[in-house]
């Protein structure tokens, strides 16, 4: 009789937490299905349309949509142009956050405060902040451009140059997410035992040696959330080329992203069908270098 209500009362407790689980992943659950899952499907279905105004009247076209995008060179220019600035972005801003925050994980004074202005451009509007940065990029009146005629160089044109604007908007990129992933890394700093730096000092390790034998083998899971994230967030670049960037600037070509690609063939020229193929493109992509880092992580990732 014992061991049956203890039985029971495993069961209830079992019952009990999987309740309280699904009950605390709901809104997260809900909120994926409805603004992820779901858009995500009825894009793959529109792309085998051509919509009609206002949603009715879409005529099937099957495969036409795919055929368009493949043989559409401005894709494969917009596919280029993406992981250019994907390439551009991720390494740099890694690297950049983890300096930062190894940094800012010693004890040095002001350390919240400079915590907070580093974790600011994540918590700012992208419109302000590509405002402020069209202000310092700006030809004529750009700060940018001031300080470099003050020391005798000429002004650079950083939007309106092919071969410069893609660094421009790489550049506010960077700026936009080492904040962010300097938090990450932080934390993930912040869960190294001590002892291991006071056997290592015992040992005559020096800095350098603690980084590489220590700091990064322990914050590599970290890092490798970080570049999965980092990656697939610049894969949808998008606010930054849109608001810095319009259809006739010389830089255009150089500079469109698939996101901005398929929100100009979608809402301007109205051809949702073809938008959603180009998504689809983008969606593929990404998984694939998805899963290439899974695979590659089990060679530089250690997970204790």
């Amino acid at each position: 009789m014992g061991e049956q209500r203890t039985k029971k009362r495993i069961g209830k407790n079992r019952i009990s937490e999987w309740l309280w689980g699904w009950f605390l992943i709901a809104p997260t659950t809900i909120g994926l299905i409805i603004l992820n899952i779901i858009p995500a499907i009825q894009s793959f279905y529109m792309s085998f349309f051509k919509i009609g105004d206002f949603g009715v009247n879409n005529e099937f076209v099957g495969l036409a949509n795919y055929e368009k995008m493949f043989n559409d060179p401005q894709v494969w220019r917009a596919v280029i142009n993406t992981l250019r600035y994907t390439v551009l972005v991720v390494p740099v801003s890694i690297f950049l956050s983890a300096v930062i925050a190894v940094i800012l994980n010693s004890n040095i004074k002001g350390q919240d405060i400079y915590r907070s202005i580093y974790f600011i451009p994540v918590v700012a509007t992208p419109a302000a902040v590509t405002m402020v940065w069209r202000w310092l990029y700006n030809y004529h009146y750009g700060l940018i451009n001031f300080v470099i005629k003050k020391i005798g160089l000429q002004p650079v044109k950083w939007m309106d140059d092919p071969n410069v604007a893609m660094l421009s908007i790489a550049i506010i990129g960077i700026w936009s997410i080492v904040g962010y992933n300097m938090v990450l890394i932080l934390a993930g700093l912040q869960e190294i035992p001590k002892t291991y730096y006071e056997a290592a000092s015992i040992d005559g390790a020096n800095s350098i040696v603690m980084f590489f034998k220590i700091i990064l083998p322990m914050v590599s899971p970290t890092i490798f959330f970080v570049m999965i994230t980092s990656i697939i967030q610049c894969m949808q670049v998008f606010d930054v080329v849109y608001m810095m960037i319009n259809v006739s600037n010389p830089a255009y070509d150089k500079t469109v992203s698939l996101v901005y690609l398929f929100y100009n063939n979608t809402f301007k020229y109205y051809d949702e069908g073809y938008g959603s193929a180009i998504v689809m493109l983008l969606l593929v992509i990404i998984s694939i270098i998805t899963v290439i880092q899974v695979k590659l992580q089990k060679k530089w990732v250690n997970y204790l």
